[in-house]
């Protein structure tokens, strides 16, 4: 599908309900179940990863609902310049949310976004205002606590608006500045701050990508690499086999073979059986489909964010 289909796609999803179609209407789980995800195929997943598969799919339908917090911010004064940084917390609600991990981010991200967002939906966003600077005053403390609440319900009401919610530049907000900080380190060995940052930026993805989880891969791999380097090799083991249901159902075959050979590197070190994951390694090696990437998982992780 084009640029032009998709974006077209998503102002009909869009159109047919209200702008502020919201992830717990009976639209939203009609959608879940019979939309399931792009690119799913039944036929290439295991008896036991098609169960997940469905139990992913109903815990999806209890409707996971996003709130934003600002609940603090904080004025940075360098040689040349002066900004603020508000943090910010996505919160899954409905139950506690034991994985409350905050972000920071300036008004120019905030400002970057909605320019984003303008190029493919200035008129679907002609009532949501991003908080202006003010010409005077904008270090006071009682204007940062204006734009904190402001900066709040800007974020609140893209998320209320479905196609904007599931675009890559909504998502690249929260997630790709600690994405990039992480594949920097983990380029330059630093494996342990790399490991902390990708965690958290996972925290994110998962809360912000439930409708794709083919977006989760890269970092479960890079989380692998870093796991495998530390020598945490039952935790990278265990991160593997998280991150090779979506590699299958989803068809990345970038990520299937090295994914699989450290798969089966990772088991032998732990006297593990790896022979289905063997035959499975094999058989797309031999794929008359094209040419299968002979790069090893680390190698194809640093690639990411050059």
């Amino acid at each position: 599908m084009d640029s032009e289909s998709q974006l077209l796609d998503l102002r009909t999803d869009g159109e047919r309900g209200s702008s502020n179609t919201h992830p717990d209407e009976p639209e939203h789980q009609q959608e879940t179940l019979l939309g399931a995800s792009p690119g799913f195929s039944a036929s290439c997943l295991t008896t036991a990863e098609l169960q997940q598969h469905w139990r992913a799919v109903k815990q999806e339908i209890r409707c996971i609902k996003l709130l934003f917090e600002i609940p603090s911010a904080r004025t940075i004064e360098q040689a040349s310049s002066r900004y603020v940084v508000y943090q910010i917390v996505v919160i899954r609600s409905g139950s506690y949310d034991r994985e409350r991990v905050a972000i920071e981010r300036r008004y120019s991200d905030f400002f970057h976004l909605h320019q984003q967002l303008l190029q493919d939906f200035s008129e679907e966003l002609e009532e949501v205002m991003l908080p202006r600077k003010k010409l005077v005053g904008n270090f006071s403390e009682e204007n940062i606590a204006e734009r904190r609440v402001a900066l709040c319900d800007y974020l609140t009401q893209l998320y209320t608006r479905r196609y904007i919610r599931r675009t890559p530049a909504f998502i690249a907000f929260f997630t790709h500045p600690e994405l990039k900080t992480a594949y920097d380190l983990l380029r330059g060995g630093r494996f342990s701050q790399a490991l902390e940052v990708l965690e958290k930026a996972l925290v994110l993805q998962r809360k912000l990508s439930t409708h794709d989880q083919a977006l989760l891969v890269p970092t479960l791999c890079a989380l692998v690499v870093c796991q495998r380097d530390l020598g945490d090799i039952h935790d990278a083991f265990q991160t593997g086999h998280m991150a090779l249901p979506a590699v299958r159902r989803y068809g990345l075959t970038r990520y299937r073979a090295p994914l699989l050979e450290a798969m089966v590197d990772l088991g032998y070190k732990l006297e593990h059986p790896v022979a289905q994951l063997q035959e499975e390694l094999i058989k797309v090696q031999n794929s008359p489909h094209g040419p299968v990437s002979l790069v090893s998982l680390k190698e194809l992780v640093v690639q990411e964010f050059t």
